[in-house]
């Protein structure tokens, strides 16, 4: 049967089986979640049967389970790995939401509700792409499936687990949906990833909370204090201060360059979709660069001292801030931990005490474009498209994916659909049903591209 004659005679049936997906809340970084966690693994154990994998099955890690599936066809063809992964970022501030948070709602050609593109949307089109391409004699290469629920909280179980399961993981390249294209009109390919270390700062000042009248002026604020401290970090100019921080910075070159400049952006529209009258950033680079090929610093969340209704004199005794860095390629995130720790402890005044924990981090990431594997994944998104795909770098991190290059020997291709628009990490999470449902053609379009002979 045609790919679109399929869809359309499915189309209820997908999106009852997505629904069923995003309605539980297996959010990872909520304790309270845990059993969701387990619950969305069996589920997704029980949709890859369903799609034609030979076996799934849900195996323990030190935190939240894997699932695991394969279809061998044979001994002798490549292996594709799909990674994915089903837990989702908190819903919070629910009250921000238009439509329930953890209910698949269809509206104005939209999917919405958490995970819609932010990884269920997203891991369901490789599924079903695989199983068209399975039902209609289309594939030619053996396929597994790793789908893990700790993405959202830095795959912190997920190495180990690779390391333990290298002979089970063994397979010729990983295709990945988790990212975004540039536009539902322009479609792109991710060749990029940036790092990302993250920590907590925590100061201390006296020994207790104060009152401001008696003790202000007198007695250090910690809140004060540590806002001077994130100040410092980035100079008037856009450029983080660390000693050593661009020691390894990779300083893209001007062909590259040049791509980057020929992709279509509105500055303006850019602007109006979140909100802001101007743009800020490094200078000398435009804003697609400083979005992508660039290292940054960006304060997370600050708190302390009194939040609460109404008016507290206090001068508080903590304050604490969550902070994180994007990293480009060659930037090493142990390295630039150590020397962020440094830094932050050599700035502090000897009136406060400081403390910085490192939360966690990851590598950078950057796939050849001539790889086969990329190549029919590019042929892929013409077919459908009717363009050639851009092959872009994306400002975003996926920690995972420079971990199975380093562990398990394998590149990544990036095949995410999703757009800027959707919210990821946001409320209001939303996919347009239409690209979700290209998307479904173009992994069935790789499928037909990739392991029909020995050279792919």
């Amino acid at each position: 049967m045609e790919i679109k004659a399929y869809l359309s005679a499915n189309r209820e049936q997908i999106i009852a089986d997505l629904a069923s997906l995003i309605r539980i809340p297996s959010v990872s970084a909520q304790p309270e979640h845990r059993p969701d966690m387990l619950r969305c693994a069996e589920r997704w154990r029980e949709l890859l049967i369903a799609a034609g994998a030979d076996t799934a099955t849900v195996m323990e890690t030190d935190g939240n389970p894997v699932v695991f599936a394969s279809k061998t066809l044979s001994p002798d063809r490549p292996t594709v790995l799909i990674y994915a992964h089903y837990d989702v970022m908190p819903a919070e501030p629910v009250e921000q939401w238009r439509t329930p948070p953890f209910e698949l709602t269809r509206e104005g050609g939209y999917f919405r509700g958490r995970g819609t593109d932010d990884d269920k949307g997203q891991s369901f089109i490789q599924v079903k792409g695989f199983e068209y391409a399975l039902r209609n004699g289309d594939l030619r290469c053996n396929v597994k499936f790793l789908f893990e629920g700790e993405e959202e909280i830095g795959s912190p179980s997920l190495e180990q687990f690779c390391r333990k399961n290298k002979e089970l993981l063994k397979a010729d390249v990983i295709l990945v949906s988790d990212t975004s294209m540039v536009s539902a009109q322009t479609p792109s390919i991710t060749t990029g990833l940036r790092g990302l270390a993250y920590w907590q700062i925590a100061v201390t000042g006296p020994n207790r909370d104060l009152h401001s009248g008696i003790f202000g002026g007198a007695v250090a604020n910690p809140i004060n204090e540590l806002c001077k401290l994130i100040a410092h970090v980035t100079d008037d100019r856009g450029r983080i201060t660390i000693p050593g921080f661009y020691d390894d910075v990779e300083e893209v070159s001007p062909e590259e360059r040049a791509m980057i400049a020929a992709i279509p952006h509105d500055e303006a529209a850019y602007r109006k979709a979140v909100g802001v009258n101007a743009l800020q950033g490094e200078s000398g680079y435009n804003t697609l660069e400083r979005a992508s090929i660039r290292p940054t610093f960006d304060v997370c969340g600050i708190w302390g001292g009194y939040t609460g209704e109404g008016a507290k004199t206090v001068l508080p005794s903590q304050a604490f801030a969550k902070v994180s860095c994007r990293l480009v390629p060659h930037q090493d995130y142990k390295k630039i931990s150590e020397l962020f720790i440094r830094y932050i402890e050599q700035t502090a005044l000897p009136c406060i005490q400081v403390s910085v924990t490192p939360l966690h981090g990851g590598q950078g990431y950057v796939c050849p474009i001539t790889l086969p594997a990329y190549q029919a994944a590019e042929e892929a998104y013409q077919a459908v498209f009717g363009q050639k795909p851009l092959a872009v770098r994306r400002g975003g991190s996926i920690p995972i994916i420079a971990v199975f290059e380093e562990v398990l020997g394998i590149k990544s291709v990036l095949m995410g659909l999703g757009l800027e628009s959707d919210a990821t990490h946001s409320p209001n999470e939303n996919f347009p049903e239409k690209l979700f449902f290209q998307g479904i053609e173009i992994v069935a379009e790789f499928y037909k591209r990739f392991g029909h002979d020995t050279t792919r």
